[in-house]
């Protein structure tokens, strides 16, 4: 077992026996089924700080700039049809005078609908960026879930708790921490073959699409 992994002791697992007068033949058989259940009780238990885990998850770090990436080409070539629409506008305020009212018309119908594809362009921009960070999330999690299976049967643990801050556990020894020795397995198991991990299809590059 590696280093940290530590039994934290035996979890007696206790029985209530229901007498009723006249039915001791139930009494051995309840004792028998306690017996058994205190045996089955000797599990050995670890945790993993999981933020830390997806954190320091090379994969995820990876991926997560991957997106940054994306969302700066996005910022950038937003505010460039921003520019460009603002730049049309002032141009129509300088020299509508020179148009008759049909003109006006429906050229302020023209900018009209382009002021509003520019904003379902940049609704559908920011849509994108989220279905990747939810993908990206969904992979991470059937990744290090697929892992923590493989970590737990190599390393004799029957459970595997996720420490979060506000979550279910309140305290655990350090002694069964096995965050780092995670992290660790994890991100040796992707870098040695990074083209074998499974993901789900990336959302296409929206900017693409002038």
């Amino acid at each position: 077992m590696k280093k940290g992994l530590q039994l934290i002791g035996v979890l007696s697992l206790a029985t209530v026996l229901f007498y009723s007068c006249g039915q001791k033949t139930e009494s051995g058989s309840s004792a028998s089924t306690s017996a058994e259940r205190v045996a089955a009780g000797d599990m050995k238990v670890a945790f993993v700080y999981t933020d830390s885990v997806i954190n320091k998850y090379d994969f995820f770090k990876k991926k997560s700039e991957e997106i940054t990436e994306k969302g700066k080409r996005f910022d950038a070539d937003l505010q460039s049809r921003a520019r460009g629409f603002e730049q049309e506008v002032a141009t129509f305020q300088q020299t509508g005078g020179n148009m008759t009212q049909n003109q006006i018309r429906a050229k302020q119908d023209e900018l009209m609908q382009k002021e509003q594809n520019l904003m379902t362009y940049r609704n559908n921009l920011m849509q994108e960026l989220s279905t990747d960070e939810q993908k990206l999330l969904n992979d991470v999690y059937k990744q290090v879930q697929t892992f923590m299976q493989e970590y737990a049967k190599e390393n004799g643990i029957d459970i595997i708790l996720s420490y979060t801050r506000g979550g279910a556990m309140w305290y655990a020894t350090e002694a069964i921490d096995v965050t780092s020795s995670v992290v660790e397995g994890l991100n040796k198991k992707y870098n040695a073959n990074p083209n074998a991990v499974t993901t789900t299809p990336a959302a296409a590059d929206t900017t693409a699409k002038k």
